[in-house]
């Protein structure tokens, strides 16, 4: 199938109608492009495991139109759900939740628990809108990849990772370019499972505490595995001073070839070496980190070294990609 404009209301019709039946459908959001099947469809959602290579307990996302649909699928009653809920959707936050009995099985990867989110990216709210519209609940998606692989930022990505045969809804490249940060809203104190663009320090202020450490007893929850996000190339993250000496020692050997820099400090790199500038700001940071690692994956390097992110706060979800990037190495 082609790509399909996400603009388009006819193509987006057409995409509802394909997820309506049971088909699979990849649509843009505000963190990364999704591989979406309807919620409530357990051999549907089959479908994604078996596109993806993922285990059939590791759970995916449900996606919802409204507050109101997610209801249908877990249990938002909790008070920290419920306001994390009211100021972050939609948009790139993730509530893990008490799941309902009997509904959405497979999607949960067998766990009493379930993820849902509702995000904000104009595309995907047409989809979930119009999939709705036609008896869809809420649509099961992962990212739109191989997986343990780079999640995709746009449809170009998954065109070439998935296959022609699978229907795209297009909607450019995502703003955030990382995944959405995972609440795990189960337990009386809330805990991140994953970091993403949206900081720590604001969901916790509104949830006026601290969130805990997922701890051994957190549930299962998408790419939160200790090696997950990797280029085919080898990464490993280095602080600058060390990146530069190592790079400064590769300035007097014969040449070396296949191997990638990926640095904020680094000017120039020695020959035969590619170089990638990573943007001084997070945001910006974020939003290109999995397209610059799939260009220089397709460069065909066999290495690549990754400036570590400073400390802040505000790099927390990048550090996070780069250090399971790094796991899988």
């Amino acid at each position: 199938m082609p790509i399909l404009d996400g603009r388009d209301a006819a193509a987006v019709a057409v995409a509802a109608d394909h997820l309506a039946a049971g088909g699979l459908v990849a649509f843009a959001t505000e963190t990364v492009y999704g591989l979406g099947a309807r919620a409530d469809d357990d051999a549907a959602v089959a479908a994604i495991f078996s596109v993806k290579g993922r285990p059939s307990d590791h759970p995916l996302i449900v996606h919802v139109a409204t507050p109101e649909a997610a209801q249908a699928f877990g249990d938002l009653s909790h008070p920290a759900s419920t306001m994390l809920m009211q100021r972050f959707w939609p948009g790139p936050l993730t509530l893990i939740v008490p799941r309902r009995d009997g509904v959405a099985t497979a999607a949960a990867g067998g766990q009493s628990s379930i993820g849902l989110r509702m995000p904000s990216h104009p595309v995907a709210q047409a989809l979930l809108q119009a999939a709705a519209a036609r008896g869809v609940p809420g649509v099961a998606a992962p990212s739109a990849n191989r997986f343990g692989r780079l999640s995709p930022t746009c449809a170009a990505h998954v065109a070439e990772e998935l296959g022609p045969e699978l229907l795209v809804l297009d909607g450019g490249e995502c703003a955030l370019g990382i995944e959405s940060a995972i609440v795990d809203c189960t337990r009386a104190t809330p805990a991140l499972l994953r970091p993403g663009a949206l900081e720590r320090a604001a969901i916790e202020a509104v949830l006026g505490a601290a969130l805990q450490a997922p701890g051994a007893q957190a549930p299962r929850a998408s790419g939160t595995l200790a090696a997950h996000y990797a280029p085919r190339a080898a990464l490993r993250v280095m602080d600058g001073a060390m990146l530069r000496q190592a790079l400064q020692i590769l300035r007097g050997a014969p040449g070396a070839s296949g191997l990638a820099v990926y640095s904020r400090t680094v000017r120039q790199a020695p020959p035969g070496i590619l170089l990638e500038r990573m943007p001084n700001e997070a945001g910006a940071a974020a939003h290109e980190l999995f397209a610059v690692l799939r260009k220089l994956d397709a460069a065909g390097v066999r290495l690549i070294w990754v400036e570590a992110p400073p400390p802040q706060p505000a790099w927390e979800g990048v550090r996070d990609r780069l250090e399971r990037a790094a796991a899988a190495a």
